[in-house]
């Protein structure tokens, strides 16, 4: 109750630069929020696609399943077509499937990091933004006590409790933001690793015929 009737007090009692910084911190708290979700839940997603590897299906936004759809295109452009010249002619089939796959790799891992610059900026804007109102609100405050003429604790106490109130929101707003975005970005590694480890299956099985280990390799060289 208490703090409900604080908040309840900073808003009716402060001005428009109040509202507004207190507005923004809950634009900025409901940003986050949503992003933290989001990603979380294409983490969650990632994770079953890559624990699910051997039956990709051919959803989009599966990351996997999109790289060995590029691995697969960019086997193709190498054969004949048309009675065109093979494009291993110009360039090694080696380098030709690294750069399909890791073109592929970055394209996945911008799409993992979108979102992460809003809970970085929510994260170390947040605590100024409500260190801002504080300030504010105890300029405002201290100039009305001023005009009253009176200083006494009882006078000052609301006031000055109700401004501080604006850092505890600027540090709620911001912990919940980069907590999040550590864990988002520890998330994103284990879903690139778990890329590049698949596209060095898919590189090896288009280049030589089978993966890595395989006994079908070692006798294809023999």
């Amino acid at each position: 109750m208490n703090s409900q009737a604080g908040l309840l007090s900073l808003w009716s009692q402060g001005d428009w630069i109040t509202r507004g910084v207190a507005l923004l911190l809950l634009v900025m708290s409901l940003s986050s929020w949503i992003v933290i979700l989001i990603k979380a839940l294409g983490l969650r997603q990632a994770a079953h696609q890559a624990a699910g590897v051997k039956a990709l299906g051919d959803d989009e936004n599966n990351p996997f399943c999109q790289l060995a759809l590029k691995g697969h295109a960019a086997d193709a452009h190498l054969q004949p077509q048309d009675g065109k010249p093979h494009l291993t002619d110009a360039l090694d089939r080696n380098e030709w499937v690294t750069r399909c796959l890791r073109s592929s790799i970055d394209e996945s891992t911008a799409q993992l990091q979108s979102g992460l610059a809003v809970l970085a900026s929510v994260g170390s804007t947040a605590p100024f933004v409500g260190l801002f109102g504080t300030v504010w609100g105890i300029y405002h405050a201290l100039l009305a006590i001023g005009l009253a003429g009176q200083s006494t604790i009882d006078k000052v106490a609301g006031p000055i409790g109700e401004s501080l109130i604006m850092t505890a929101l600027g540090l709620a707003v911001a912990i919940p933001a980069v907590l999040g975005y550590n864990a988002l970005v520890r998330g994103n590694k284990s879903v690139i690793a778990k890329l590049n480890r698949f596209a060095y299956d898919l590189h090896a099985l288009f280049v030589t015929g089978s993966r890595v280990g395989s006994s079908s390799a070692f006798n294809n060289k023999a």
